[in-house]
């Protein structure tokens, strides 16, 4: 069993609208964009990162929003619900916060004992807040909530998987144990995480398939201190038969991808060199940033990326 993986590092999902989407998660959440920058592999699209004030591994939502992209169809095969972590008895100031604001299905409900409020992004996306009384994870507190209420970071992903018994086991040699159960859905967690610690695992037998396009999960990534421990854990996984790609600089981490039984992409990320590399920490996410080899797109990017209400 793996002991290097520390927890989630950072989610990233598919969007319609580049605009919209960060009206949503800066203006509504009250998270912070940390970082404004490009695809790698389609540069004239964006890919936008929110977090905390520093873009801590753990709380980092990020996006690609391609125009126009056709919306997803939820399923399996798919992380089907991002879960935010927030302060005991604040769902009361979420539930009015989101009337106000106009946020779709917003429902209560109470899972592993935990009081939860499910909403839905601007393109269909599942998330959740739960109320978390043990974080004691700083929020970013010039977002528009109040710090007392305010997000502290991811709680969990939930998979929704035809059969979740392969991925479970995955999952427990990446570090991670079973803590609990309900009905068909199997709670496991890392000991001694970074606070965004749980996956839980819906296995729905019955379900037809996911299909990626705006709204969708595109992958989930798990956290490790460095590039050293990426490698290992990279041996690991190939070890055993899993075909891993080789490190890839994404200028804010070292990632590596692999394709899980159940159909989902997992990524292992370092939390090194982090988001303030290439901007001081007081500005980040400002600045349209572009990794070297598209540095020579600027002024095309700049005059036909959609402007952003900053």
């Amino acid at each position: 069993m793996l002991n290097q993986i520390k927890g989630l590092h950072h989610v990233t999902s598919m969007a319609s609208d580049a605009r919209r989407n960060n009206e949503f998660f800066t203006r509504k959440l009250g998270l912070r964009r940390v970082k404004k920058t490009v695809n790698f592999d389609a540069p004239d699209v964006y890919h936008l990162y929110y977090a905390d004030e520093f873009g801590t591994p753990g709380s980092v939502m990020t996006y690609f929003p391609f125009p126009d992209i056709g919306k997803g169809r939820h399923g399996v095969g798919e992380v089907g619900t991002t879960v935010f972590s927030v302060p005991a008895g604040t769902l009361d100031y979420w539930e009015k916060r989101f009337a106000d604001q106009g946020v779709g299905g917003v429902a209560r409900s109470t899972s592993f004992g935990e009081k939860r409020l499910s909403f839905t992004g601007p393109d269909g996306d599942s998330f959740a807040l739960v109320e978390d009384k043990a974080d004691k994870r700083a929020p970013w507190v010039k977002g528009g909530v109040p710090g007392d209420e305010a997000i502290r970071g991811f709680h969990s992903v939930a998979l929704r998987l035809k059969d979740g018994g392969a991925t479970e086991e995955l999952l427990k040699f990446m570090g991670y144990e079973e803590v609990d159960k309900s009905g068909s859905v199997r709670r496991l967690a890392i000991k001694n995480g970074n606070g965004a610690d749980v996956v839980d695992i819906e296995s729905l037998p019955g379900a037809g398939f996911a299909n990626l396009g705006a709204g969708s999960v595109h992958h989930v990534a798990f956290a490790v201190e460095d590039r050293a421990k990426q490698l290992e854990v990279r041996k690991a996984l190939v070890d055993t038969g899993y075909g891993v790609t080789p490190v890839i600089d994404r200028d804010y981490f070292w990632a590596i991808y692999f394709r899980t039984p159940g159909g989902v992409l997992f990524e292992v990320s370092t939390n090194e060199p982090g988001f303030n590399r290439d901007e001081d920490t007081a500005h980040l996410g400002e600045a349209l940033k572009l990794p070297t080899q598209h540095q020579h797109l600027r002024p095309y990017l700049e005059q036909h990326l959609q402007k952003l209400d900053d």
